[in-house]
């Protein structure tokens, strides 16, 4: 733990979980748009962030994360009427999700482009976040740091052939936490790799031509 997880984070907004780490989480929506703009958000709240949203703005500084602004920016406060002047549409759901921690957000987000998917978040303390989810695979990254999100078929060898790629083209690249989940044997699964420093681009288009990756993405440290 460092001070920064005592004192809490430089941010717009009177809570670090409700407002700072709200914004965090909409900023990994915004990292998994890849440079796409929404059309549309719906964002569930659960537990204290669907008691205490609107005196807290956890609303807006989940607006704000999601068009790409931090927490210490000071348009967080005017996030509605800019998302609005963009012509992105949302709506906040109040329900409790089952098993989630009290400051849990589900957003499910729609691309002008067609594409959809879903984050869940939970905003654990001082700005800090883990997210658990993405579009229903269970992952486990806090944001802290550089992580590689990588979705694929669950084949034998894609693992080996993602890592073997990485110690023999970016060695340089130190791998600080990796997680696995897949959906059923044979079907979907997303590899979450975290690293100490920012991996080069060609990383991303590199892994996105292995054999049955279906996408790769970049979410740099937040």
């Amino acid at each position: 733990m460092n001070v920064f997880d005592i004192i809490g984070p430089v941010m717009i907004g009177p809570s670090s979980s409700h407002t700072a780490g709200a914004v965090r989480i909409g900023r990994v929506v915004n990292k998994l748009m890849d440079g796409q703009e929404p059309a549309k958000v719906e964002v569930t709240l659960s537990g204290s962030f669907a008691r205490t949203w609107r005196g807290h703005g956890t609303d807006k500084a989940i607006l704000a994360g999601i068009m790409g602004y931090h927490s210490w920016h000071e348009e967080i406060r005017d996030a509605r009427a800019i998302a609005d002047a963009r012509g992105l549409a949302y709506s906040f759901i109040e329900q409790d999700i089952p098993g989630a921690h009290p400051n849990t957000a589900r957003i499910r987000f729609t691309l002008r482009n067609g594409g959809e998917g879903t984050v869940e978040g939970a905003s654990v303390g001082g700005g800090n976040i883990r997210v658990t989810r993405i579009n229903e695979l269970q992952v486990d990254f806090s944001g802290e740091n550089h992580t590689v999100l990588i979705l694929h078929m669950d084949r034998p060898g894609v693992i080996a052939a993602v890592t073997n790629l990485m110690r023999q083209s970016y060695a340089d690249l130190n791998i600080s936490s990796f997680h696995l989940s897949r959906v059923s044997r044979g079907g979907l699964a997303i590899m979450t790799i975290e690293v100490d420093t920012l991996p080069p681009d060609e990383l991303i288009s590199d892994v996105r031509h292995l054999e049955h990756v279906v996408n790769a993405i970049l979410i740099r440290a937040l």
